[in-house]
């Protein structure tokens, strides 16, 4: 990050950044974690789609190095139910109105309705076939894609 030291870091930060998920970076996150750093999450993500497929997430890293380390992370962002809050705060929409529509069962549409909103999920992108049973409460819809879904949303729902 340009701008930013790292001669001396007092923090580790995990988000999406495959290229630095080696085992030197890893090791270095390891021992400022144990020297007292926080660790925090950008999400845990447990996968994300590229156009040849799957691919880890950030999610397997922080968890790795929340049990070597004997710490929790800190997660900021998806599915912790005050990313979502945050997300709506200034908008006007209560929780209640919102809709979160997604490809991951739990960070988008687990995480949407912890917080209060309904989630519809897409069967499109990292979807798996049978994700809609991985959560409880299951998903309020689940839609073939994006558009059915915002379809969905105007003639029911408004």
């Amino acid at each position: 990050f340009p701008g930013i030291g790292t001669d001396n870091p007092n923090a580790v930060v995990v988000g999406l950044a495959p290229e630095h998920f080696h085992y030197e970076m890893m090791n270095r996150a390891f021992r400022l974690i144990l020297d007292g750093a926080p660790l925090i999450a950008i999400h845990k993500a447990r996968y994300f789609k590229k156009k040849d497929g799957l691919c880890l997430g950030p999610g397997p890293f922080v968890t790795g190095l929340e049990y070597a380390t004997d710490t929790k992370a800190t997660v900021v962002g998806k599915p912790e139910k005050t990313f979502f809050l945050e997300a709506l705060r200034g908008t006007g929409c209560a929780p209640e109105e919102a809709v979160m529509i997604g490809d991951d069962c739990r960070d988008d549409v687990g995480g949407a309705q912890q917080a209060g909103m309904r989630g519809i999920l897409v069967r499109t992108g990292k979807y798996r076939p049978a994700d809609e049973d991985k959560i409880n409460p299951a998903p309020y819809l689940t839609c073939e894609n994006f558009p059915e879904a915002v379809e969905h949303i105007l003639k029911q729902m408004l």
